[in-house]
């Protein structure tokens, strides 16, 4: 290969090592084409199919995977990041592909980035079948990368979840996330690294495990636990809960006129959470308007699927909570304290 390349910063050879690997982790033998192909078929989907599509990235979580020198769960939060969010459009994930721009292909890390994209395809029973790795010296440094995805999910037009769905009297069932997924990381490390200076070896009383550990813990993906209640037609809408915390997706999961009244109380809020906000002197909009609050996706279920939906939750081992109801109003998003018997 070029010389002139490699030392200009690029390592062609290194690329293809770092192909042959990604093959041979997810099974796929066509990556490398110029375009990745997916075959549709009949089953997948009947009458008027419609195809849904996601992108996202991992945002500043990088920053605490590369300071922590571990990159083999940032991966699974980039594929959660774009599935959960075609899952909650109603539709089944299809495929994904994955951009990573780094400064210098480092083999060892590059496989540890992709192993948990490849993990986390596999938990969203989701076809890698492309992506680019791009190796541009000068404009990353210091071991710095960025990492983003794309992928493709499939619905009938007439079963995609829409906020038209919804009606007064629905319940809201939370289903809980792993931790801070990856929203949020900006106010995180402006707190953690430099308004207070602890390092990721911290363990606090609260944690279980030191900081490192509690930050990384990767996003949940819930197209396994979601999936039947799609089939069955169970949910009337679905919020994944990302960036704008509760307050913002939420809303966006609902129509004009009516209103997602939280029981606090109802459900654990991670310590996590608590810590920051009582390291940050966050005040509860700060919180609902950034954090998940331990709530990764909140169903909005008619009062008559409640129990069919609480069955098929429980079958697949899916941890859940009622949170809430649907009223009318016109504060799209609200908390009140939780009724005591």
């Amino acid at each position: 290969m070029s010389d002139a390349y490699k030392q200009a910063g690029v390592d062609i050879d290194a690329g293809y090592a770092v192909l042959k690997t990604i093959k041979q982790m997810s099974g796929n033998t066509q990556l490398g084409a110029f375009g990745g192909l997916f075959p549709l078929t009949s089953s997948d989907v009947a009458n008027e199919p419609v195809l849904v599509a996601g992108t996202d990235g991992v945002g500043t979580k990088l920053l605490v995977a590369i300071a922590a020198q571990q990159h083999t769960t940032i991966g699974i939060d980039l594929v959660a990041m774009c599935v959960n969010d075609i899952l909650a459009q109603g539709a089944r994930p299809q495929f994904f592909l994955d951009y990573l721009g780094l400064g210098h292909t480092d083999q060892t890390r590059v496989k540890a980035i992709l192993q948990g994209v490849v993990a986390g395809c596999k938990q969203a029973g989701t076809s890698l079948i492309g992506g680019e790795t791009a190796e541009m010296p000068d404009m990353y440094g210091n071991g710095h990368y960025d990492l983003a995805g794309f992928a493709v999910g499939i619905a009938n037009r007439a079963d995609l979840l829409t906020p038209d769905n919804v009606r007064a009297g629905d319940v809201l069932i939370g289903l809980p996330s792993n931790g801070l997924h990856a929203n949020g990381f900006s106010l995180v490390r402006d707190i953690l690294f430099k308004q207070h200076h602890f390092e990721l070896t911290h363990q606090f009383a609260e944690l279980d495990h030191d900081l490192q550990t509690e930050l990384l813990r990767p996003t949940q993906i819930y197209v396994a636990s979601v999936l039947p209640l799609l089939q069955q037609k169970l949910v009337a809408s679905i919020a994944h809960i990302t960036g704008g915390g509760l307050i913002e997706n939420v809303a966006r999961a609902l129509p004009a006129g009516l209103s997602a009244q939280f029981d606090l109380g109802s459900w654990s809020v991670p310590p996590i959470m608590s810590l920051l906000a009582k390291l940050g002197e966050l005040t509860p909009s700060d919180m609902r308007s950034t954090f998940n609050l331990g709530l990764g996706m909140v169903l909005m279920v008619h009062p008559e699927n409640l129990a069919a939906t609480k069955a098929v939750l429980a079958a697949g081992q899916q941890a859940y909570v009622e949170v809430g109801r649907v009223n009318a109003g016109n504060t799209p998003v609200a908390f009140q304290e939780a009724a005591h018997a």
